[in-house]
């Protein structure tokens, strides 16, 4: 069985290495491509196609805001995986590579083994978005950056639903969503499918920043 194929993009050659050399010593993955620039990360994921790309964020060339957009943005037909990595742990950019539709966010000082736990979530299709990032990062900087035309709206949303979003947005898993609404994980799985159905939303992660960006979470 083959591996999860990881694609580096960072402008600093040796993060590139330090990173390839944590994610080629697991035996389920394997890194496939590296390069320096957003442009060139563009053209390296849809010419090799990998499970994630592990993306930085500022960038020469393009940016990583822009090449995650144009890579699983909304309207890509085919969407790649992305796993933004970072320094900045409070930067507008990382809640623009998130909505422009990144899979999930690392900082790069966190530890080999949360970086290799990031590539393996993604890579299964769930999002990556650790409560206190969900609190810090979305929450402060979506306060902000809403339009005034995107005020509070809740899409044709159940009372219940919305209950679920809120408790989505602020970083809780399945169980514990769960444990707070007295209902069994698997309602609470319906309920969460039910809303990303409604919203046109691909994960979690979009889920959240929907929430602030609507004004249903402050």
């Amino acid at each position: 069985m083959s591996g999860i194929r990881v694609a580096l993009v960072d402008d600093q050659a040796l993060v590139r290495t330090g990173f390839a050399t944590i994610i080629d010593a697991q035996a389920d993955l394997e890194v496939v491509g590296e390069c320096g620039d957003g442009q060139a990360a563009v053209d390296l994921a849809r010419r090799l196609r990998p499970d994630v790309v592990v993306m930085d964020v500022r960038m020469p060339l393009l940016d990583g805001v822009e090449a995650t957009r144009r890579l699983a943005g909304p309207g890509v037909a085919d969407p790649v995986k992305v796993l933004v990595v970072t320094t900045f742990n409070l930067d507008e950019y990382v809640y623009e590579a998130l909505r422009a539709g990144a899979s999930g966010f690392l900082l790069k000082d966190a530890p080999p083994a949360q970086l290799l736990h990031g590539i393996r979530t993604v890579a299964s299709g769930a999002a990556l978005l650790a409560p206190e990032v969900t609190r810090r990062l979305v929450g402060r900087y979506a306060a902000r950056i809403r339009p005034p035309d995107e005020g509070a709206g809740d899409a044709g949303l159940t009372p219940r639903e919305l209950e679920v979003l809120r408790l989505i947005a602020d970083g809780r898993s399945n169980s514990e969503i769960a444990a707070a609404l007295v209902l069994s994980q698997e309602t609470v799985k319906t309920y969460v499918s039910r809303i990303l159905t409604k919203l046109d939303l691909r994960d979690r992660v979009q889920a959240v920043v929907y929430a602030y960006r609507r004004g249903l979470v402050r």
